[in-house]
């Protein structure tokens, strides 16, 4: 297997690297980069679904965005079944973990709507049942696109396979609440080719979603990030000196860290509606480092491109490892070269007193930080835990430079607008 500078030679650009050398600096419980600890008595925003990621409408420039003073999200979202045989235990208990973990497999698109960025209420489904061509609705962004009301929701359709599509539909206002109208045409847009990014064919382990339009500030052009692995058959990838970095005596052997091999994808459109794509070769790559680099995006701030993303400290290579969190890196052009931020990548990572409390973060331009409650310890020997599958408290970050630093806590599920757009 080629090298990245191989790989990508005659490309437009070269893919940044997260090396080795950079994950070693990842410094857990550094209370600049840790997430407060989320007390296990934590409100539920429904008990009759579980939500994770969490996607806010927002426009083309990144500004979480309100619709006649009505603030909407969109979440991946799974019915809860405590009365379903299936998930009731010996002792005759529902087993809500065994429930959680299994969500993924009935993942469908909800939206909810708040006056007060909080507070959520349930809308309901985006799409009908059978509108979208596959099995499930996996992550990715809504974009409002005018004063209409019209949306482009940008998803992942998954199995069989794994296909970036959009679809288009309304949203309706009155003074009671927020629909969904519309959203009955899926149009797919691109899938791993297996020359840039990876398809199941070569790794079943593959990702390939998490699509996240933006137009850039600079250029003006239509542009969408997306998580994927970078092209190969699993294994055969070849982790070298730019890949390890400048490590010190005795870290010079990476294992099997080859099966690691996550990047950061990025296409361009080329028309102004964003249904015809064209894939360019990925702005960053962990080949060695980690295995998933899920729901990129950017903060523009300062002149400069803030990428973040958000990883498991299951996913590392062997020999290096990180909390459960976002990682961030920047540039001052989009095609970069990257750098981590705070020298390792870390932004915001949980506790390791509580590892898993929240994930799928998402950092928007005014620095807030939402995220999911995944799973809390209700014992201090942490083998008894309470599932969330709800909104997590939100969290203020500061970016200075190459540097972060968490500065304040909010309310569970705090996304309050940056901008109103009153419909015509």
């Amino acid at each position: 297997m080629k090298s990245n500078t191989e790989k990508f030679g005659k490309a437009p650009h070269q893919p940044s690297l997260w090396t080795r050398a950079d994950a070693l600096k990842v410094h857990a419980d550094d209370p600049t980069t840790t997430q407060p600890l989320v007390s296990a008595d934590f409100p539920v925003l429904s008990n009759e679904v579980f939500i994770w990621d969490t996607m806010p409408l927002r426009d083309l420039d990144g500004n979480i965005t309100s619709v006649d003073g009505w603030s909407v999200i969109f979440t991946l979202t799974a019915d809860r079944h405590p009365n379903d045989p299936e998930y009731i235990d010996e002792n005759g208990n529902y087993d809500i973990t065994r429930d959680w973990n299994d969500r993924h497999g009935r993942a469908k698109m909800y939206y909810w709507f708040s006056r007060t960025g909080k507070d959520w209420k349930l809308g309901g489904r985006v799409m009908a049942e059978g509108v979208s061509p596959t099995a499930r609705e996996w992550a990715g962004t809504p974009i409002l696109l005018n004063e209409q009301g019209d949306v482009d929701l940008y998803y992942t359709a998954v199995t069989p396979g794994a296909t970036i599509v959009k679809v288009r539909g309304r949203v309706v206002t009155t003074e009671h609440g927020v629909s969904m109208v519309g959203f009955e045409k899926v149009k797919p847009l691109f899938e791993a080719d297996g020359k840039m990014y990876q398809t199941e064919a070569q790794n079943p382990f593959w990702g390939f979603r998490d699509p996240w339009p933006f137009r850039d500030p600079n250029d003006g052009k239509l542009y969408m990030l997306f998580e994927g692995n970078v092209a190969g058959e699993r294994g055969s990838h070849k982790v070298g000196k730019a890949e390890i970095g400048d490590v010190p005596p005795g870290y010079e052997d990476v294992g099997n860290s080859r099966f690691q091999t996550a990047c950061v994808g990025i296409a361009v459109a080329r028309d102004e509606d964003g249904d015809d794509w064209e894939m360019l070769p990925p702005l960053l790559t962990a080949v060695g480092v980690n295995d998933q680099t899920e729901r990129p995006h950017f903060v523009f701030q300062d002149g400069k491109y803030y990428l973040f993303t958000i990883s498991h400290t299951f996913t590392y290579a062997d020999g290096v490892t990180g909390p459960d969190g976002v990682y961030g890196f920047v540039a001052d052009s989009l095609f970069g070269p990257y750098v981590p931020l705070n020298g390792s990548g870390l932004v915001l990572g949980n506790p390791s007193s509580q590892p898993f409390q929240t994930y799928s973060h998402c950092v928007m331009p005014n620095g807030l930080v939402t995220s999911f409650i995944d799973s809390v310890p209700t014992d201090e020997s942490g083998t008894q835990i309470r599932i969330g599958g709800t909104e997590a408290p939100t969290v203020e970050i500061k970016i200075k430079g190459q540097q972060t630093f968490v500065v304040a806590e909010y309310d569970y599920g705090y996304i309050p607008p940056m901008l109103d757009v009153t419909l015509e």
